[in-house]
C-alpha cells in the first residue's frame, strides 16, 4: 500500500441540528468525483465551535439555522477562534438578505440545499478548501517575519495588546522579555550577511524550542527578539530567561559546508506586568532599558532591575 493509500483524508464538518441533512450531506461528499473526505457533524451550536477548536478541518459546511440561534452568529465565532478553517453557508431558502450577510460574516459560498448536487457541492468545497489555503499563506505573510519564521513585530504588539487587558481584567501577571543578540554587527562585518542570516535562524529556533507552548515569540527587528509569557511572576520569568542565556551560549552557530563556527550570546531585559508598566507600551519600555542596563553590564546576561 502506498503512503498516500494510507494517509488520512481531509475533514469536513457539517454544522446542522438536522441529522438527516447531514446524513444527505455526507452521501454527496461521498459522491465526490475527483477529491475524498471524511465528514464529520455536529448537531449544535456549542458542538460545531469546540469541534472548530480542536480539529483541523478543510472546510465547515454550516447550516443557516440551528435550533434557536442562527448560523450567522457561530459564523462570526467560527471567523474569530478558527479564521483558517473556510465556511460555507447552507440555507434552506433563497434570500439574496441572508446570501449578503453571510458574505459579509466571512463564509467563502452560499448554497441553497434544494439545489445541491454532489457535483455543486465539491465544486464550492474545492473552491473554499483552496481559497483557505490562500488565505494561510496570507496570513502568514502579515503575521510572521519571513527570515526566521517566528511572529513578527506587529503581531507581538497586538498579542501584548490583549494580553494587558487580560491581565488588568484578572489581575494575573505576565513577563516580557527582550533578547538582543550580543555584538552582532561583528558577525556581518566579517563573515557577511548571509552568516549573519544564519546566526538570526539559529537563535530563532533556539529561542523557539525553549519556551512552553503557551509563550510566543517574535523578532521585533534586526538582531532584536521579544518573549511574551502569559501567567508569569518576575521568579518564573527570571529562571526561564536564564535558562534561554545559558542554552544560547552552550550552542554556537555551525555554518553548514564551511569550517566556520560562530560563539552567540545574547543580552535580555525583562519586565513584569502589575510591577514595571502602566501599559503594555511602558512595559516594552521598561524591558528595553534593562536590556541596555544588561549590554553595558558586560552582555550575556539577564536583567530585572534598573
Amino acid at each position: 500500500m502506498s503512503d498516500d493509500a494510507r494517509a488520512p483524508l481531509p475533514r469536513l464538518l457539517s454544522i446542522d441540528d438536522d441529522a438527516v441533512q447531514h446524513r444527505v450531506l455526507a452521501g454527496m461528499v461521498r459522491a465526490f468525483q475527483h477529491a475524498r473526505y471524511e465528514c464529520d457533524h455536529a448537531l449544535s451550536f456549542e458542538e460545531g465551535l469546540g469541534r472548530l477548536v480542536s480539529v483541523r478541518y478543510a472546510a465547515c459546511l454550516l447550516d443557516y439555522q440551528l435550533g434557536q440561534r442562527d448560523g450567522l452568529a457561530l459564523l462570526h465565532e467560527a471567523r474569530r477562534i478558527a479564521p483558517e478553517t473556510p465556511v460555507i453557508m447552507l440555507t434552506g431558502s433563497d434570500v439574496p438578505e441572508v446570501d449578503i450577510a453571510a458574505s459579509e460574516a466571512g463564509a467563502v459560498d452560499f448554497l441553497i440545499k434544494s439545489e445541491l448536487t454532489p457535483r455543486v457541492l465539491e465544486r464550492s468545497v474545492r473552491y473554499a478548501v483552496k481559497l483557505g489555503a490562500t488565505m494561510a499563506q496570507l496570513r502568514t505573510l502579515a503575521l510572521r517575519d519571513e527570515l526566521t519564521g517566528l511572529l513578527n513585530r506587529r503581531e507581538m504588539q497586538t498579542l501584548l495588546h490583549d494580553e494587558w487587558i487580560r491581565t488588568s481584567r484578572f489581575l494575573r501577571p505576565f513577563a516580557v522579555g527582550l533578547v538582543d543578540i550580543d555584538r552582532f554587527k561583528a558577525v556581518n562585518d566579517v563573515h557577511g550577511h548571509p552568516v549573519g542570516d544564519r546566526v538570526l535562524r539559529h537563535v530563532a529556533d533556539l529561542l523557539q524550542g525553549r519556551l512552553r507552548r503557551v509563550d510566543r515569540v517574535a523578532r521585533m527587528g534586526g538582531e532584536e527578539f521579544a518573549i511574551l509569557m502569559p501567567e508569569t511572576a518576575r521568579r518564573e520569568a527570571q529562571i526561564a530567561m536564564e535558562r534561554i542565556r545559558a542554552a544560547v551560549e552552550a550552542a554556537p552557530c555551525v555554518i553548514p559546508g564551511t569550517d566556520v563556527t560562530i560563539p552567540v550570546t545574547v543580552s535580555i531585559g525583562l519586565a513584569v506586568s502589575l510591577e514595571d508598566g502602566d501599559g503594555p507600551d511602558a512595559l516594552i519600555a521598561t524591558a528595553d532599558k534593562r536590556l541596555y542596563a544588561a549590554k553595558h553590564g558586560g552582555r550575556n546576561r539577564v536583567c530585572w532591575e534598573a
